[in-house]
């Protein structure tokens, strides 16, 4: 068995994960970040940029080189629900450097974020390495077990973070207790190319029974199936023929290229949740992103939350973990910085999937926008408000530490 030690562990090399972990050691504190794969290629991973995350990355000077990847922009939001073409949400006067969604694949962004990390002497990513259990001494989490490629391992640490996502080893391994809020919907997400002569702006349509997401990617669409939560085994045993003839009814446009899926490997399913912790922490553990509060992909919010939780407990854990002082009490203050934030923002999903999604997809009959939605089409005022709520959010935090670390 390999035994280590760090100032931190962090389990988990999604956005929350590498976020913290590179601000942490750009702190100055030493950190290891625990990923259970070999790399960060995996498809249909939330990929959605959002304004105030485009903010960090400006404080932290990251900007320019990150929009040099490839990437695309939606400064609006559009819908067709029925019949009615309907503007959601506008980000193009938003008070920032950035004001527009940016479509990249995760993968570049979490890459980008590790080189920039692995800069700071400070900072391990061990890849191909599992959280398995956590290690205890007298109530306090001291360390995690995991298995890497070596063998076992042991790594002890001041504090350990579980960014390990919505089926989080760490927060089931703590015994913390998670409040479920539920979900009418699950989503099916796959590609069809992108060709000349199609529209241009992500988009999403809604009919009776059923809503589409469109993804604008360049090359090819995202595309994101919307189902009844519990359908999916229906919607298998009825065939990928039958699927791809209901895709092609709802895009005309793209009709002659449902061959592209041409099973049901290509088609991703992701089932919906929403929950969140009721206490984030223990004594030397904090949960953070989707281990602490699961969310809807409802305006494509996850990332922004992760980490605008990885900047809150930046800003609040460097000194006191560089200076090895760290107390219970730290941690319960990212969660008090953290959970009005999160809660008004999963209030609003919750609030879309029942009055919006949910009766889209139990309606049977002729569909229409609601006449809130319509009256939104028709206000830019609250074009840009929802823009606002949406890109920004509530509480946006910012990089408070300055670079203690010098750079390798």
């Amino acid at each position: 068995m390999t035994v280590a030690a760090a100032q931190c562990c962090i389990a988990g090399g999604g956005p929350a994960g590498m976020m913290l972990g590179a601000l942490l050691a750009r702190a100055g504190a030493s950190v290891v970040v625990i990923e259970k794969h070999a790399d960060f290629l995996r498809d249909f991973r939330g990929d959605t940029l959002h304004p105030s995350t485009l903010e960090v990355m400006a404080e932290l000077g990251w900007l320019d080189d990150l929009l040099r990847l490839p990437h695309d922009r939606a400064p609006v939001i559009e819908a067709q629900i029925g019949d009615d073409r309907i503007r959601v949400a506008d980000f193009s006067r938003l008070p920032v450097r950035c004001p527009f969604l940016a479509f990249m694949p995760q993968w570049d962004f979490l890459n980008f974020v590790a080189e920039r990390a692995a800069a700071y002497p400070g900072f391990a990513l061990r890849l191909r390495t599992e959280v398995t259990d956590l290690i205890e001494d007298g109530g306090r989490i001291i360390g995690v077990r995991a298995q890497a490629p070596e063998g076992a391992l042991e790594l002890r640490a001041d504090l350990v973070v579980g960014a390990d996502g919505r089926h989080s080893v760490v927060r089931a391994k703590a015994g913390l207790v998670v409040e479920e809020m539920g979900a009418p919907m699950d989503v099916l997400w796959f590609r069809l190319p992108h060709r000349g002569g199609d529209p241009v702006n992500t988009m999403g349509r809604a009919e009776a029974g059923r809503i589409l997401i469109l993804i604008n990617r360049g090359d090819y669409w995202q595309c994101g199936y919307v189902i009844p939560k519990g359908s999916y085994d229906r919607l298998r045993t009825a065939g990928i023929p039958a699927f791809r003839a209901e895709i092609a009814r709802m895009l005309p446009f793209a009709a002659g290229r449902m061959d592209e899926i041409a099973g049901w490997d290509d088609v991703a399913l992701l089932t919906v949740a929403v929950d969140r912790l009721a206490r984030w922490h223990r004594p030397g553990l904090l949960c953070i992103g989707d281990a602490a509060h699961a969310m809807s992909p409802v305006a494509g919010v996850g990332i922004n939350l992760a980490i605008q939780d990885a900047v809150a407990a930046a800003n609040l854990l460097a000194a006191p973990l560089r200076e090895r002082r760290l107390q219970t009490e730290d941690l319960a203050a990212v969660q008090a910085r953290r959970e009005l934030a999160t809660r008004l923002t999963q209030r609003m999903q919750v609030a879309a999937q029942r009055r919006i999604i949910g009766n889209v997809l139990a309606s049977t009959g002729p569909l229409r926008a609601p006449l809130p939605v319509r009256v939104l089409s028709r206000t830019p005022f609250l074009q840009r408000l929802v823009g606002r709520m949406v890109g920004i959010g509530a509480r946006p935090e910012h990089v408070r530490i300055a670079p203690v670390a010098p750079i390798g």
